[in-house]
Order: C-alpha cells, then structure tokens, then sequence
C-alpha cells in the first residue's frame, strides 16, 4: 500500500520503517527536514509541506498522524484535510482522548473523510517486535488499511484487531494504559519492599532473572524491569519523579462515570503525583496533628 506517516518522534519513524521493510509505499513528512532526509535514505518519499505530502498519494489516500495527543494533533488532522477528498482516510495513532476521537470522526464524516483511531503500544521495541494495536472505526476503511496493520503488528493476525466504531481504539488504549500504571506501580513497590530488606543483601537483577522465567508474575515490563536493574541497581542517576501523560487519569475519571470500582490504577495514578513532590505538606500536617494531640516528636527541618 501507499501510505503517509506525519510525525516522526520515536514510533513515527520506527514505524516508518517497518512499513517500508514490508514493502509499503511510505512517504513522509515532519517539521524537521533531518528526520524525513533519513528516512528518504531507507526508501521512503519525503515532503516538505503536508499540501505537497497529500499532492503525492494517489485517491483514495491514507495519511497516518503520530503526534502528541491534544492540540497538536487537532491542528494535523485539520490542517492536512483540507487538501483531502471524499474517500480519503486519516488515521490517529496518537494517545487521543476518545472523546475527541469521536468528535472529529463525526466532523470528518461531513466531509467524506474517515477517521480511524487507532491505540498503538510497543514503545521504541514496536520496530523489531511489532505493534499492538487496537482500532476503531468504519469497517470498510479498517479492511482497507489491514495490510498496514498487519505489517506493523507482531504477527499478521496477532496483536491488532477492530475493536469497534469511532473512538473504541482510543478508549481500549485508554484502558490498556491505565493497567499499565498499575502494574508498574505493583512492580516497584515488590522490589522496594525488597531493597529495605537490608540483611540479606539481595540481588534485585537476580531477582528479577528469576521471576521472568516460569514466574506467574512474568512480563514484558519485568524483563524491562531487569534491564533497567543490570545497568544500575540502586538507580543512582534516576530522580524519583514520575511523569503521567494523560491516559491514567483519563481511565480514573472513566471509572468514576461508569461507576467502576478502579482503586489500583487510581492509586497508581495517585503515587506518581506523590513522586513530584518536593516537600510534603500533607505530611507535615499529618506530623503536627500527631504532636498537638499526643505530645509526639517532630522533625524539625
């Protein structure tokens, strides 16, 4: 197939890549001429302007955003359908608030325009292991564009799949992300549970090699876990500061409509703002509610 990549950050361009190692068409575009020249060295069509970059596919076109979700991702999709016709296919792979999926999917479907949400993880590994998928959408331009998920997956019928209509895509990502914090959160915990164990001394990479194999708590982010600990175990040049990028919070709220009883991805989600925090004032409040009513001892600082 023809297909157009816009954005080429981390997965953008891996996923360039795979495409063209599948023997797709890829042409590309990106603010930073640099980027689209090195993938114009792999074989892929550059272009300099999203109008010259629509101007080279042949209708019915396919144009794939990866941009980061919000408004850079508004002013893509906007700015590159204007050069679009009625037939045409945009494609979000960015982590978009479903809501604004099905938003734009309805304002698109005015003008004959599909748009297919699709959540996509795998991270910087998705070149060499495949991306997981999950889409939403119009039936027929998901069948249109199968060979491009098949390609990009880890095999040709494993690891994506249509989920549902407009939106669906970018809900299950949602959803995926959020068990995501969760299971970080369980992992960090365990082995900071067993760091503070200090009179056995133990090895948290051995640990960690043990558990990957056989292991019911074996995963992909346990092997990532054991890498991280090879290189450094005690993580000397890491801040604990721990960013979120939406989606948890997004998946809180979800639950919170849908009533939903959801306290470890919450909690979860609660500990990262816990890791930003310079100074606690909850905690010293809570350490001078405890010396006013008991007489208990203070830090002073």
């Amino acid at each position: 197939m023809d297909i157009a990549i816009i954005g080429l950050g981390k997965m953008g361009a891996n996923m360039a890549k795979r495409l063209l190692d599948g023997g797709h068409r890829v042409f590309v575009y990106t603010r930073s001429p640099e980027k689209v020249q090195r993938l114009v060295e792999q074989g892929a069509v550059g272009a300099d302007s999203l109008e010259d970059l629509a101007g080279k596919l042949a209708p019915p076109r396919a144009l794939w955003s990866m941009v980061p979700a919000g408004e850079p991702t508004e002013t893509v999709l906007d700015s590159v359908a204007e050069f679009l016709s009625p037939g045409d296919t945009l494609i979000d792979g960015g982590n978009s608030n479903y809501k604004d999926t099905m938003r734009r999917a309805t304002a698109f479907q005015a003008k004959g325009i599909s748009l297919v949400d699709v959540g996509t993880s795998g991270g910087v590994w998705g070149l060499t292991q495949g991306y997981s998928m999950m889409v939403g959408g119009d039936a027929v331009a998901v069948e249109r564009l199968s060979p491009i998920f098949k390609t990009l997956a880890p095999g040709e019928n494993q690891g994506w799949g249509h989920v549902g209509p407009s939106g669906s895509g970018h809900f299950v990502k949602m959803v995926h992300n959020g068990i995501e914090y969760g299971m970080m959160q369980a992992y960090a915990e365990g082995f900071d549970i067993l760091k503070a164990k200090q009179e056995f001394d133990l090895d948290l990479h051995q640990v960690a090699e043990i558990w990957r194999f056989g292991s019911v708590i074996r995963s992909w982010l346990l092997d990532l876990t054991a890498r991280a600990l090879e290189d450094d175990p005690n993580l000397g040049d890491i801040k604990a500061w721990v960013a979120d990028s939406g989606e948890g919070r997004w998946t809180v709220a979800d639950a919170i409509d849908l009533d939903v009883p959801a306290p470890v991805i919450t909690l979860s989600l609660l500990m990262r703002f816990v890791s930003r925090q310079e100074e606690s004032y909850a905690a010293k409040l809570l350490a001078a509610m405890r010396n006013q009513f008991g007489g208990h001892a203070v830090r002073k600082a």
